[in-house]
């Protein structure tokens, strides 16, 4: 049985760039599955236009990626670029996606008119009504922020903001902060006389959980999480 083959297409800069990829390995490599570039591509060469057999200048790759080798610049067009999809995977991939964010929405946002949590089937049926798309790759973090302001065109809804302060014992200290300012927003900080960080972090409500654990592992159950209060 023939091998597949599939173009991966990426455009920096004003250039345009494709490789021979198996379509398969190529989005297992996309949703974070460790894969050998070298089983994924098919040919090593980089083309402007694989149909017509057109190769790519060394100087257009060294203007885009700063390098000609093929592993490198298949990472990027592998990781950041357009891969091969069929109909189906395209389906069953926006589909994972969709549940995530109907997931992330529900734990995190409520009605503005009731303070309640909003169900996941309301905000499945108002993604529906606000005709949003939803991008297969694009982390649910990165498509929040858009995705609300068309949903809130069609269901009064905001991201509930929790307010916590955490202790860090001196041997987390700064590590610690460092993994726990990407969770939210620091508003305070200061060290106490025995070198523990005391700390206050805005975080979506439903990250709760997350922010805890994250201490817990952190400080190896040292470290202290208070709630001070929730709003939106």
């Amino acid at each position: 049985m023939s091998k597949k083959v599939g173009i991966a297409k990426y455009d920096a800069k004003g250039e345009h760039f494709e490789i021979l990829v198996d379509p398969d390995l190529a989005l297992e490599y996309r949703l974070g599955k460790p894969v050998s570039i070298d089983k994924i591509l098919i040919s090593d060469t980089v083309y402007r236009d694989a149909k017509k057999g057109l190769r790519a200048s060394e100087s257009a790759l060294l203007k885009v990626f700063k390098t000609t080798d093929i592993k490198k610049i298949a990472e990027i067009i592998l990781r950041e670029g357009e891969i091969p999809l069929t109909a189906d995977q395209r389906k069953k991939i926006i589909e994972q996606k969709k549940r995530q964010i109907i997931e992330w929405i529900s734990r995190n946002c409520i009605d503005v008119r009731t303070k309640a949590p909003v169900p996941p089937e309301r905000v499945e049926n108002a993604l529906s009504k606000a005709g949003v798309a939803v991008d297969p790759f694009k982390s649910v973090e990165e498509q929040i922020p858009n995705i609300l302001k068309a949903l809130q065109k069609v269901l009064p809804i905001k991201i509930a903001i929790a307010e916590i302060e955490i202790k860090l014992p001196p041997s987390c200290a700064m590590k610690g902060r460092n993994v726990l300012a990407k969770l939210g927003r620091i508003t305070s900080e200061h060290f106490e006389s025995d070198g523990s960080l005391i700390l206050r972090l805005e975080i979506p409500a439903g990250m709760q959980e997350i922010a805890i654990q994250k201490v817990n592992e952190l400080s190896r159950g040292e470290g202290e999480v208070k709630l001070i209060g929730i709003r939106t």
